[in-house]
């Protein structure tokens, strides 16, 4: 059985809805799955999980969420390669550029996508929901 770690923050609720949805898919592929806020994880606690989805929502001009999360995220950067992750978040503007520009960042770290990235526009719709399941079992597969 393997394990997933979900790590998000979430300002609005959007992004942690997400989580939800991500986490229901890992446990549906059989991982055993633990979520944490991104104040709960730490870059030491990476190596207990065979795959982790991180979620973030975009924040002032489509950056990562800058007290909490992305601290968190840079101490995680040199765990990243040959890691197995995915990528989410919610946004109330802009095009998606966050997490496009997220996502090039983790690949030129050598970290190993799963899937491709789940973006959705303020709460997460049924297709964003479904999305995020995939995402999960994508992980936990």
């Amino acid at each position: 059985m393997s394990k997933v770690a979900v790590v998000y923050w979430s300002g609005t609720g959007n992004t942690q809805a997400m989580a939800d949805f991500v986490a229901e898919g890992a446990k549906q592929a059989g991982a055993e799955v633990s979520v944490f806020t991104a104040a709960e994880f730490s870059a030491e606690a990476m190596d207990a999980y065979d795959a982790l989805a991180f979620g973030c929502p975009s924040m002032g001009a489509e950056v990562l969420e800058e007290d909490e999360f992305e601290p968190m995220f840079t101490a995680c950067k040199p765990k990243l390669k040959g890691k197995k992750i995915a990528l989410f978040g919610s946004f109330g503007w802009g095009d998606g550029e966050w997490m496009r520009e997220w996502d090039a960042e983790c690949k030129n770290l050598g970290a190993n996508l799963a899937c491709d990235y789940v973006i959705c526009n303020e709460a997460p719709d049924d297709e964003a929901q479904n999305a995020c399941v995939a995402l999960g079992t994508a992980l936990g597969a």
